[in-house]
């Protein structure tokens, strides 16, 4: 992993890493108000060598004091220091327990003693400290003193006096509070990449990429509106959603490049990846660039497309397998473009198997003879065989992979499915793919143009069957040797062998 995989797991999951890094703010500010204060007493001796003055015994005897200082030091916290000021204030302490609370130490190369003492009250704080320090003097004078008699040399005295503290030195709120926000920030860190460590599911074309090298034909922009209006009419012209499937339509000609693959499969690893919705839409946009297209719904087991389209569904595909009527009259326009919908029919005991028919076959070649090109909904790879098997009839398959729901190992499984049928894999189609944020594939545009809104496109989503009956009219078998007519250049033969429709 480089630096921009680290910068966009942080940013996939800042709101984790701002959740932590606030509990640990907080915890630090609970833990200073629990907390109950504690107050710092000091004093502040010099240890002093008595002699003449004269600048010789001066000087031996500053060497003498401060080798002698750091041995005072550790003489505080010893009993024979301690417990005579436990005696003198009536403390109810051991020596060991008042140890844990006073502290000495010294500064290099001088002969002066620091003595601290913390307690929760400052005033106690301040009583022990003088107290301490009273002790020390006398237990040095004792300690020093010669055995033949006479006064100690040394001698130590205050020069600082224990005062009660006016603010406690503990607990240091700003510090507890700069402590529990590092610490959060640290701990959402690393649970952000150990998340992503556990987070096998794709999000992005750069989860994709450590799966397969297949292009990536499009990217679905993610529109929480998709569930009610699923149709790219039923949005707005210039709108995020609609540009992508209109991206797609191109792309999907670049990778058919050769023209060979006239009936394209479009499947995916799961349910609920949104395969049906991107076989319409991409339907809706090759129709609306001018190509005569035939949507089939294959999906034998869980048909969507006549919801999706409002469209009848008694009668369709296998209706056509079975032979209980001409396919001409089973094929149903749509909208003003010339989109034509074979929608499942009735469901059958037996799906993969018809899917696998040489009937179903024959019907795929009759379509790719009257149709520009031929969009098959088929039903998800790892559930049933029938998409694999189906696989083979068709000039290319689209995989759909929906981003946030997909597992990494379940898109393994789906290629390596269509790699034993020996799939020509055209691209994959990442779906729900978010517009902005770390996971975010394509660039958006701002558009103000007037009609951009999607006002008026209800009229898109209404079977257009009496207005191309309409359109078909000019187009009977009477007529069907007539010049073909041209679009944008290129020649588009419209369906000539389904009369039925005229006459419906």
């Amino acid at each position: 992993m480089n630096l921009s995989d680290y910068l966009r797991i942080l940013r996939r999951n800042w709101l984790l890493i701002v959740a932590l890094s606030l509990t640990g703010l907080l915890a630090g500010g609970i833990f200073s108000i629990l907390t109950k204060p504690t107050y710092t007493a000091e004093t502040q001796l010099f240890v002093a060598i008595q002699s003449s003055g004269s600048v010789q015994e001066l000087q031996q005897g500053n060497t003498f004091s401060q080798a002698r200082v750091e041995s005072y030091v550790q003489t505080v916290t010893s009993p024979a220091v301690l417990q005579p000021a436990i005696d003198s204030l009536g403390l109810d302490l051991t020596a060991r327990e008042l140890a844990a609370s006073v502290k000495a130490s010294t500064e290099p190369n001088t002969v002066l003693i620091n003595v601290a003492v913390s307690d929760h009250s400052p005033v106690e704080a301040s009583a022990i400290a003088q107290a301490v320090a009273n002790s020390l003097i006398k237990t040095v004078d004792t300690l020093e003193k010669p055995k033949t008699g006479g006064a100690s040399p040394v001698s130590l005295s205050v020069i600082k006096p224990a005062l009660a503290p006016p603010v406690p030195s503990s607990p240091n709120t700003r510090l507890n509070i700069l402590v529990g926000l590092l610490l959060g920030l640290a701990f959402g860190a690393a649970s952000a990449l150990f998340r992503s460590t556990l987070d096998s599911a794709i999000r992005s074309d750069t989860d994709l990429r450590r799966v397969t090298d297949a292009p990536i034909i499009g990217a679905i922009s993610f529109d929480q509106n998709a569930s009610k209006k699923p149709l790219l009419t039923q949005t707005g012209f210039q709108s995020p959603r609609a540009e992508s499937f209109r991206q797609l339509r191109t792309n999907l000609q670049f990778a058919n490049v050769s023209g060979q693959a006239k009936t394209v499969l479009l499947t995916s690893s799961l349910p609920g990846e949104g395969k049906s919705t991107t076989a319409a839409n991409l339907a809706i946009a090759l129709a609306q660039s001018g190509q005569v297209v035939c949507l089939v719904d294959a999906d034998l087991r869980r048909p969507m497309l006549n919801e999706y389209l409002g469209l009848d569904r008694s009668a369709g595909l296998t209706t056509a397998l079975l032979g209980e009527a001409d396919l001409a009259e089973l094929l149903q326009p749509w909208g003003e473009d010339n989109l034509y919908v074979l929608t499942s029919g009735q469901i059958p005991p037996n799906p993969s198997e018809l899917l696998g028919s040489v009937q179903m076959k024959a019907l795929l070649e009759r379509l790719e003879q009257d149709f520009d090109i031929v969009i098959v909904d088929a039903p998800p790879l790892l559930p049933v065989t029938d998409a694999a098997v189906l696989s083979q009839s068709v000039g290319g398959v689209v995989l759909v992979v929906g981003t946030q729901k997909l597992k990494q190992r379940d898109l393994e499984k789906s290629l390596t499915a269509l790699e034993l049928v020996k799939a020509d894999l055209l691209g994959v189609v990442l779906n729900r793919v978010p517009a902005k944020g770390p996971d975010a594939y394509a660039y958006g545009y701002s558009y103000s143009a007037a009609g951009s809104d999607s006002t008026n496109m209800d009229q898109w989503n209404r079977p257009g069957k009496k207005r191309m009956t309409r359109r078909l009219s000019a187009r009977d078998t009477s007529e069907a040797t007539a010049t073909p007519e041209v679009f944008r250049g290129e020649e588009v033969r419209p369906p000539r062998t389904f009369p039925a429709h005229e006459r419906r």
